[in-house]
């Protein structure tokens, strides 16, 4: 037998998630924080991996840093938190534990990829609804689609990634109180767009809040965390592996977030770059720049494959996004101001 004949045919037909060669290239394709550690930092934090057990197992729970988090994470108090490695993992945890048969999964889209793709996984049923024209939300559409459907599960990426844009806080929690299922705030961007649902987790009974540390600058250490009512964290723990997140993810993420204002200080350069690069993108001929909350812009071009290849053969690396959702996109990550400069002179060159 062949793993064509054996495999489910869902998964034959998917893609897997592609992530490109980036050697020698000016990286801005993967939304990550551009800034190495302060070089103190950086010697600290290998004295403390020198003496992690890499002979033992992790603890499974990591308590201390899972109490570390909801310190300084400042989730409220009569919430758990859940850990994973990265956000990923913990989207697949939630998926799995909430696909009954015939459950259905709700997302505006586009939005992150990983949303259908467990939904394709585990079995559930993917209901997108299409987003307005400038990626804005149509929150009563949404909620029109949820009364039709009844999903027990909804992702809302606050704000979305790739389009950048942060929903109306007002047309969240409408959602949030329409639906009848889970609802999962994803909160990878929070660090820049200086907006959270954190603080009203305990208002709202079926909400979870998601979060990685990627964007912080962690990117390399695969930490995701997942805040919610007890009840919801105690089911949730029975689906995740039980060595989940390793020692080493464990020891820097304890010693890195004791120091976090490390990395907020980088979260703020990058929010000020974040505006420089914008203006400049808006000044570029053919170049259309969607509103970001982000630490990327979503930007369309007249011919997406052609200014991506364009840009690949200067040395820099964006996000071809071009498909019938995202016709002619491109989503570029704010780098430092010096990755900025090069972006923006080998996009006008790859414009002409």
């Amino acid at each position: 037998m062949t793993p064509q004949q054996l495999i489910r045919p869902e998964i034959l037909a998917l893609q897997a998630y592609h992530v490109p060669e980036s050697g020698g290239m000016v990286k801005l394709d993967a939304m990550e924080n551009p800034y190495a550690l302060p070089e103190r930092v950086r010697v600290e934090l290998a004295e403390v991996l020198a003496r992690v057990d890499l002979n033992r197992y992790p603890d499974p729970s990591a308590p201390r840093l899972r109490e570390l988090i909801a310190r300084k994470m400042r989730v409220p108090r009569g919430m758990e938190v859940l850990l994973g490695n990265g956000s990923d993992d913990l989207i697949q945890i939630v998926t799995l534990a909430l696909a009954k048969p015939g459950a259905v999964m709700m997302y505006p889209g586009p939005t992150f990829v990983m949303y259908a793709m467990n939904a394709t996984f585990s079995g559930m049923r993917a209901v997108p609804v299409g987003l307005r024209e400038d990626f804005s939300l149509d929150a009563p559409e949404f909620i029109q689609a949820m009364a039709g459907h009844q999903p027990a599960l909804v992702y809302l990426a606050y704000p979305n990634n790739p389009t950048g844009v942060l929903y109306p806080e007002q047309e969240v929690i409408q959602i949030i109180q329409a639906c009848s299922g889970l609802v999962v705030l994803d909160e990878a961007y929070h660090v820049f767009a200086q907006k959270t649902f954190m603080p009203r987790l305990a208002e709202f009974p079926n909400l979870a809040v998601l979060r990685t540390v990627s964007k912080l600058g962690l990117a390399g250490i695969r930490l995701g965390y997942l805040a919610a009512r007890p009840e919801w964290v105690e089911q949730f723990n029975k689906v995740r592996q039980v060595y989940n997140v390793n020692v080493l993810t464990q020891a820097t993420a304890q010693f890195l977030l004791e120091r976090l204002e490390v990395l907020e200080e980088q979260a703020a350069r990058i929010r000020a770059e974040r505006g420089k690069l914008g203006e400049a993108l808006k000044a570029l001929r053919g170049v259309r720049v969607f509103p970001s909350e982000a630490n990327f812009f979503l930007i369309r071009v007249p011919d997406a494959d052609r200014v991506f290849d364009g840009l690949k053969r200067q040395g820099v690396l964006v996000r071809n996004l071009n498909s019938p959702a995202l016709h002619n996109c491109l989503r570029v990550t704010v780098g430092t101001p010096d990755e900025n400069r090069i972006l923006l002179n080998a996009l006008r060159e790859a414009l002409q």
